[in-house]
């Protein structure tokens, strides 16, 4: 069985297109075989964007497991002068959020492939993800624990997890390691978690 958070060269390219309207904006996702939620933008992915906070007055935001774009080139439509760095361990996910940034004219977009944070040598305002749960508790906690240590004093971690699926662990492991942890929202069981520095 082929995972989203896995490489598999060998694995057929159907390139599909995604409409998504977002806040005035119209944009495009190429999406394809191997990367999550291929067929259309998940809910998860869709109700983290309409909770996260104004991020005008933010300098820089990491999207952490990206897939093809959605969360972070969505955002970096709307605060053009903000620079968002999007990273993904899926090399087919990372060449479809590249392509995507710019079939969508983001020029404050940089995407690269990571393993969570190996490759991440900056630090960030804002940290977003739509952890990839499938890849185990490790992984999720991982991403978003970790974040702490890419982000600046004052900075918060943004992340969507169904509440079957470890939302109340995350939030308990969440609050041993960062400054305030709030839900932000809870949408038929996902909750919207802000963790802050």
């Amino acid at each position: 069985m082929n995972h989203y958070f896995e490489n598999n060269e060998n694995l057929k390219s159907e390139i599909i297109k995604i409409s998504f309207y977002f806040r005035g904006k119209s944009l495009e996702f190429l999406s394809d075989n191997g990367v999550f939620s291929k067929k259309s933008i998940d809910f998860g992915s869709s109700t983290l964007l309409q909770y996260v906070e104004n991020l005008s007055n933010k300098t820089s935001v990491l999207d952490v497991g990206c897939g093809y774009g959605t969360i972070g080139i969505s955002l970096a439509s709307l605060y053009p002068n903000t620079k968002f760095d999007l990273v993904d361990v899926n090399l087919r996910a990372v060449n479809l959020a590249k392509q995507n940034a710019i079939n969508n004219n983001t020029l404050n977009v940089s995407v690269f492939e990571c393993n969570v944070y190996e490759n991440v040598k900056d630090t960030y305002d804002v940290i977003v993800t739509n952890p990839p749960i499938r890849a185990g508790k490790d992984v999720v906690h991982n991403i978003i624990l970790n974040g702490y240590n890419y982000l600046n004093n004052g900075g918060s971690l943004w992340c969507v997890i169904q509440k079957k699926q470890g939302a109340p662990s995350a939030i308990a492991a969440l609050e041993q390691k960062y400054k305030r942890v709030s839900v932000v929202a809870k949408e038929k069981g996902y909750y919207i978690i802000k963790a802050e520095k």
